[in-house]
């Protein structure tokens, strides 16, 4: 009963593919076993429409742009207020620390210090300029990973021109960090 049954199956679907041969072979569409749904024609006006409530899901879009509102703060006080990203870099005795900051939070963004156990394990001190240029390479590795590729860096005067601040701006450098912001662009309306 049941070879009875495959071979009545194996009929039918022979004799839909003999149907089907002939328009297969003089390269006409063939609509035996199936048949593909139709595509309305897309106008000119569908295309060129804008959405009246477009919203940004890149909210460092504008930033990168420059074309976002930079918190200028007050004129008197230091350090300025006008930037994205803000590094810091500070030193004590014992240990090395960089941070950056963003304009809207008091909160670091991304952090690397000597007191961390994978930098600290690679150096022989954690306090010497060969300390500073580590902390540069791996803040800027962060950084990359984070996509900040610009922020402002403005060192105290007088701590400048040492050895151990310029081992860190050469690194961070080094590692694709722009170390200064693009002004911004002012669009007229």
């Amino acid at each position: 009963m049941a070879l009875s049954q495959v071979s009545r199956s194996v009929r039918l679907l022979l004799g839909q593919i003999q149907r089907c041969r002939p328009a297969l072979l003089s390269n006409q569409t063939a609509r035996c076993l199936s048949q593909a749904a139709s595509q309305p024609e897309p106008s000119a006006d569908e295309n060129e429409a804008v959405n009246p409530t477009f919203v940004n899901r890149n909210p460092r879009n504008l930033e990168q742009m420059a074309l976002d509102v930079k918190d200028r703060g007050w004129k008197t006080t230091w350090p300025h207020r006008e930037f994205y990203h803000r590094l810091m870099f500070s030193r004590s005795q014992h240990h090395v620390t960089a941070q950056v900051f963003s304009s809207c939070s008091p909160i670091p963004v991304l952090s690397c210090s000597t007191k961390e156990w994978a930098v600290k394990k690679e150096l022989a001190s954690t306090n010497c300029v060969a300390a500073c240029q580590a902390v540069g390479e791996v803040l800027a590795q962060r950084c990359q990973q984070a996509g900040i590729t610009r922020m402002v860096y403005r060192a105290i005067p007088w701590t400048y021109r040492s050895d151990s601040v310029q081992s860190f701006r050469a690194a961070m450098k080094a590692g694709g960090i722009i170390l200064s912001e693009p002004r911004r662009k002012y669009v007229g309306s």
